[in-house]
């Protein structure tokens, strides 16, 4: 979902930034875009990391995608893989039945 969002967001914004730059005549508001980009790179790499995580990879599989086009249609197959069922190396599985945070997740406690 993050990926879904973040795209419609990049496009939206550099859309956006493009036209603002081009009616008034002002390259500056291609900041907008970088401003984004910039803003959002950490909590993207996190969420790769996790991913990662969760199929029992280190997070330093990440530089995979740095071999040129083999790396990259590799590490969107890590990302779809199926996550390991039951604890791994990075902890316990977040979908497992017995995952107490994820079932009290929505229920109100007073």
């Amino acid at each position: 979902m993050l990926v879904l969002f973040n795209l419609i967001f990049v496009i939206a914004i550099a859309m956006v930034s493009g036209v603002l730059a081009r009616l008034l005549d002002a390259p500056i508001f291609m900041g907008l875009y970088m401003i984004y980009v910039l803003g959002v790179f950490i909590p993207s790499l996190a969420v790769a990391v996790r991913r990662l995580h969760d199929i029992g990879k280190s997070g330093w599989f990440y530089f995979i995608g740095l071999i040129p086009l083999i790396g990259s249609i590799w590490l969107i197959i890590l990302f779809v893989t199926e996550g390991d069922a039951g604890s791994n190396a990075y902890g316990p599985d977040p979908k497992s039945a017995n995952n107490e945070d994820i079932n009290t997740i929505g229920t109100t406690t007073i």
